[in-house]
This record gives C-alpha cells, sequence and structure tokens, in this order.
C-alpha cells in the first residue's frame, strides 16, 4: 500500500500535487503519522514525507503539515538555535514569504514583521527587488531565500538589500547553489523551457549559482558566513528531520 501511495504521488506534475497537497494537508498528515521523521517546525512526526521536486521529485522531502522543504527545516533550525530571531525585538523584512513560516513569523510578538514581493499575495508591500521602496538601513534581519535566481539584475538586487539592511543587522540569502561549479552559468540565449528547466532547475531560473555566490555578496560589501549547519547535527538528526546533508546557508552581515 504504502509503495503504491508513493508511486501515485510520484506520478502527479508538481503544480498539481502541492494544490492538492494543501487542500488535503490535514488528511495526509493524518494518513503519514508515525514515528520516523519530524518537522522540526511543528513538532509532527510521520512515517515518511511526501515527494517534490520539479522534473525529477525527490522522495521524502515535503513535510506533509507545514509543507516545509529541507531549506525550510534548515532554516528553522538555524534561527532557533543560532540567533535571536524568536526572542529579541527585531525589525524584520521577508521576500517571497513561505506558507511553512508565513503565520508563524506574522504571530511572534518579538519582532515587527513585513512582507514583500512583486507578485506574492502574501505580500505587504508589492515591490521590485531591485527598486525598494525602503529607507536606508531600515530593517535589523532581511529573509530572501530562493529569490535570487529569478532577477536577471541580481547586482542591482543585492545592492538594495545592502542598503535597507541596518548596520550590525543580518541577512539570509539561501538560493539554489551548485556546489561543484566554480563560477555561476547563465545563458538568456536558451529560451526553450525544457531546456531550461534541465539546465537551470527550473524554466523560470535565470541563472546557476557556483561557489562564487559567497564573492559576489562580499563584493556588494556584506560580511558572508558560509554557513554548513547540516555539519553541527548528528546524523540522526540530519535524518530525522529530513535535511540536504552539506547545504550552505549564507548569513550576511552588515557590519558597522
Amino acid at each position: 500500500m504504502k509503495t503504491l501511495f508513493k508511486t501515485i504521488l510520484n506520478s502527479i506534475p508538481r503544480p498539481i500535487l502541492i494544490r492538492l497537497s494543501y487542500v488535503a494537508r490535514p488528511i495526509l498528515a493524518l494518513w503519514l503519522k508515525g514515528n520516523t521523521y519530524t518537522d522540526p517546525i511543528d513538532g509532527k512526526s510521520f512515517r515518511s514525507f511526501l515527494p517534490y521536486g520539479y522534473g525529477t521529485q525527490r522522495n521524502n522531502v515535503l513535510s506533509p503539515s507545514t509543507l516545509s522543504l529541507e531549506r525550510h527545516r534548515l532554516l528553522w533550525l538555524y534561527l532557533k538555535n543560532e540567533t535571536g530571531f524568536f526572542s529579541a525585538t527585531k525589525r524584520v523584512l521577508h521576500f517571497a514569504p513561505e506558507q511553512a513560516f508565513y503565520k508563524r513569523f506574522r504571530n511572534l510578538s518579538n519582532i515587527d514583521y513585513v512582507t514583500t514581493d512583486l507578485e506574492s499575495p502574501l505580500a505587504d508591500i508589492k515591490a521590485d527587488i531591485c527598486n525598494l521602496p525602503f529607507k536606508d538601513d531600515e530593517f535589523d534581519i532581511i529573509l530572501c531565500n530562493h529569490v535570487l535566481e529569478h532577477i536577471p539584475d541580481d547586482t542591482k538586487a543585492m545592492q538594495e538589500l545592502y542598503r535597507i539592511l541596518k548596520p550590525g543587522g543580518f541577512g539570509i540569502f539561501q538560493i539554489p547553489q551548485d556546489l561543484s561549479r566554480a563560477t555561476t552559468f547563465e545563458d538568456n540565449t536558451i529560451t526553450d523551457k525544457k531546456e531550461r528547466a534541465k539546465i537551470f532547475g527550473q524554466y523560470d531560473h535565470v541563472r546557476v549559482y557556483g561557489r562564487d555566490y559567497f564573492d559576489k555578496l562580499r563584493s556588494i560589501g556584506f560580511k558572508v558566513d558560509e554557513v554548513d549547519y547540516t555539519s553541527t547535527l548528528s546524523q540522526s538528526e540530519v535524518e530525522t528531520y529530513c535535511l540536504a546533508k552539506g547545504e550552505i546557508i549564507p548569513v550576511v552581515y552588515k557590519t558597522i
């Protein structure tokens, strides 16, 4: 039965699967309830997570309860264990807010939480990341995750992020990254959507970031920590939380 269920899930196109997941989340969470894997965001445990992926699906990565992926759970653990995000009084800007975080962050009494995006219905302020309507040095914390790979002029976007971050503040700018690449690759002459999805991971990504991503952030002025947070966790924790071993969290700072 379990194998049949996975086969059916893997045969469903990703956009349809995600829509079904939102509608059927309580049913899926109840059906998959178990003790093998745990979502640290809400503490609920399951016998398996759901498959997810653009094109080639990854098995056991999408939480049935929060719909978080590996990167969301890793970020949650880092924010909870290594920062004052959940306790300190801060003004926070969140780009393209993820469903796994949105209500939880909105309900935190310690942060002044602002969301922004050009299209997201969850955005308080509709804005272009390359031309933001915020003052210089306005935010203590900026979360901008899996956004920059969609932006043609990522240099301008990074400059805007630097401008609005307070001195002494920090940001987390996760991106899909190929750590086997020394340099970032982009080619706007490739226009076929299937070919772009094959090369860039998604048809609407404009580049594949390599290891030089961190140096590009430094060239803007940020101090950058390349945090391999999974290396600080036990193998049991990595497996239980269904994390991607070796994923780097780019933590950036605007020094005083």
